[in-house]
């Protein structure tokens, strides 16, 4: 059994690639960091909440992982650029796994979205990840051997109560999902989706409209 696991673990071996993760201080996003870096990966992360940062990046630390990050709101497209110049200058021009997790969620009934409500659902879910993705590519088209990775939703899928717009969003990345794996496969990119379906997360402060990221 033991030389089985040993065999496991070096078969799948991240050591010496990069990786960016965004929004990985909690939920699902934690949850992938602790991943990658377990299997060996360099991997530099973002949050808004700087308290929340520190305390995630010394646990993993801790842990002998190496985890970086810094304090992003993936809402600001020029937060979005330097945050992919600190990745580019750490990781000396080159990426190797970019996940997009960062996302955020209101239900609500179709008939009551104020335009303002769906306009930054949409800007959150699609806009972000696609630009931040945009700015991406050059360094993973480096390596030569990347892998994209979008955080969708079962919700993109099938329908929910309450989440027509949210839905929408991640029925977006699916597409996009698709289109980029055609477009960037011969620059050796793979570029997938995953949906999973609700996961408890740790309770996460508001912002003054009511929304989680």
């Amino acid at each position: 059994m033991a030389s089985e696991q040993c065999s496991f673990n070096q078969r799948w071996s991240l050591k010496g690639m990069t990786a960016l993760v965004s929004g990985g201080t909690r939920g699902i996003g934690a949850a992938i960091v602790e991943e990658l870096a377990g299997f060996g990966a360099e991997v530099y992360t973002c949050s808004r909440n700087q308290e929340e940062l520190d305390q995630k990046v010394q646990e993993w630390q801790a842990k002998g992982f190496k985890v970086s990050g810094s304090v992003c709101d993936l809402a600001s497209r020029e937060q979005r650029k330097h945050l992919i110049h600190t990745v580019s200058s750490l990781f000396n021009g080159k990426l190797n796994i970019l996940v997009n997790n960062a996302a955020i969620s209101k239900m609500g009934k179709s008939s009551d979205y104020e335009a303002e409500e769906f306009s930054r659902i949409i800007e959150a879910n699609v806009e972000s990840p696609y630009h931040l993705t945009q700015l991406a590519y050059p360094l993973l088209k480096t390596t030569g051997n990347a892998s994209v990775v979008f955080i969708s939703s079962l919700a993109g899928h099938v329908a929910l109560p309450a989440f027509s717009v949210y839905g929408s969003s991640k029925a977006a990345i699916n597409q996009l999902t698709k289109n980029l794996a055609c477009e960037w496969g011969n620059d050796g990119i793979r570029v997938n989706a995953v949906s999973p379906f609700s996961v408890r997360t740790a309770p996460i402060k508001l912002s003054e409209n009511g929304e989680g990221r």
